[in-house]
């Protein structure tokens, strides 16, 4: 396979992989690893009607930007909500609840949209909804820790 080969995937060619968690349910395919990106992440994802892909979340370190390929829906944006359609360039900051964010598809037909993402080696996401933070870092030993916001514990604690 040629170089230039190897960076150019139609959306056509995607093996979507299917996920469904209660009102969570999406077909989607993670870009990048495909396409060989280095610093961005990307993907491509399908919300048949009245679900939501995953839950309401901020990004201390990731910036967002999604694109709305196909169909209709609604962005929940820190504490405001706003339609959204085919065409529509969506971003999210990193910040906390104030840029959390989430793409519901309250229509009649799939909504499809890309995501795109700045890949950080380290990331801290909170989860208005639920009340949780996660921590997730990569490197030899992946760290992907999920905990609710009320289990803090002092920064001290156990170290004297």
């Amino acid at each position: 396979m040629s170089e230039i080969a190897k960076r150019v995937v139609n959306v056509d060619q995607l093996e979507l992989e299917h996920m469904e968690r209660g009102k969570f349910v999406s077909d989607g395919a993670r870009i990048g690893p495909i396409v060989g990106a280095k610093d961005l992440g990307y993907s491509y994802d399908v919300v048949p009607p009245g679900k939501i892909a995953c839950p309401f979340h901020s990004h201390r370190a990731e910036e967002e930007m999604f694109f709305i390929v196909k169909g209709t829906g609604t962005l929940r944006y820190g504490a405001e909500r706003r339609k959204v359609r085919a065409g529509d360039f969506i971003c999210c900051p990193t910040g906390g609840p104030e840029t959390a964010h989430q793409i519901i598809n309250d229509s009649d037909e799939p909504l499809a949209y890309i995501s795109v993402s700045t890949m950080m080696p380290a990331e801290v996401c909170e989860y208005p909804d639920s009340k949780k933070v996660g921590a997730f870092g990569v490197g030899e030993t992946r760290l992907r820790h999920m905990t609710e916001a009320s289990a803090a514990v002092d920064y001290w604690k156990g170290e004297v």
